[in-house]
């Protein structure tokens, strides 16, 4: 579906007027009679009108060209190519019996009244400018219901996005929250660690303190102290273990 403002209907809309006021010359034209200066110059400007308009058409049938290599792209397709060929071929065949039937005329002096005839058979089938301004009256209304029904879509395509950006915040939200939790974990753990580091470190100075102190007492005890102390500990266990299995 073709744009409200697609160049090529504001460029119809201009060639159209152009014809509409080359049909209004050609009428004066034939009510003047021949070989007046009035009429040579009303001559003058209808072919001037009429090479004007077909140069406009020519550049036109150039933009229908580039456009059907990509209707897409242009956001036309086959049927509309086609029915703007249609046109400018059409209306390049009235502006060459225009053409044709002045110089014609011209040519012979005012004598050629079958051809200014022809050409009047011809304009007759000229666009009427009511009907193509209700047809473009349709096609505007065409155009709003697409653009209206596009806007929609980007609408609700943008409340979809807005919906999933929504999700995606939480999860990162909660993703977030996890890994806070993690590092709070973590930051314990260490703190634990640390403290048993400590405790061990301690722990391995009381034993070497005492294993020291031990060592000086054995020392100082010397060999029967060191049996005698042996035989009070294997005592002392024997009578713990028949208090602990036998009491």
């Amino acid at each position: 579906m073709p744009s409200a403002q697609d160049p090529f209907y504001v460029v119809k809309e201009e060639i159209q007027e152009s014809i509409d006021k080359l049909q209004d010359s050609f009428h004066q034209w034939e009510c003047i009679s021949g070989g007046t200066v009035e009429h040579v110059h009303l001559t003058k400007e209808l072919l001037a009108a009429c090479e004007s308009v077909e140069w406009q058409v020519d550049e036109l049938d150039k933009a229908i060209s580039v456009a059907a290599r990509d209707p897409t792209r242009y956001g036309v397709d086959e049927v509309e190519i086609e029915k703007r060929r249609r046109w400018t071929s059409t209306t390049r065949t009235q502006v060459s019996a225009v053409k044709k039937a002045v110089e014609t005329c011209n040519e012979s002096n005012g004598t050629g009244s079958n051809t200014v005839n022809g050409m009047r058979r011809e304009l007759m089938r000229l666009p009427n400018p009511h009907e193509t301004d209700r047809s473009n009256q349709y096609d505007s209304r065409e155009n709003d219901d697409f653009i209206a029904s596009e806007s929609d879509r980007q609408l609700l395509l943008i409340k979809q996005q807005d919906e999933e950006l929504d999700e995606l915040s939480a999860s990162v939200q909660r993703i977030g929250g996890v890994g806070l939790t993690i590092h709070e974990e973590l930051l314990a753990h260490e703190k634990i660690i640390d403290e048993l580091g400590m405790e061990m470190d301690s722990t391995s100075n009381r034993l070497d303190f005492v294993q020291k102190k031990v060592a000086m007492v054995m020392k100082k005890a010397g060999a029967k102290g060191q049996i005698m102390m042996i035989l009070f500990l294997v005592v002392l266990f024997i009578i713990l273990f028949v208090l602990v299995f036998f009491t």
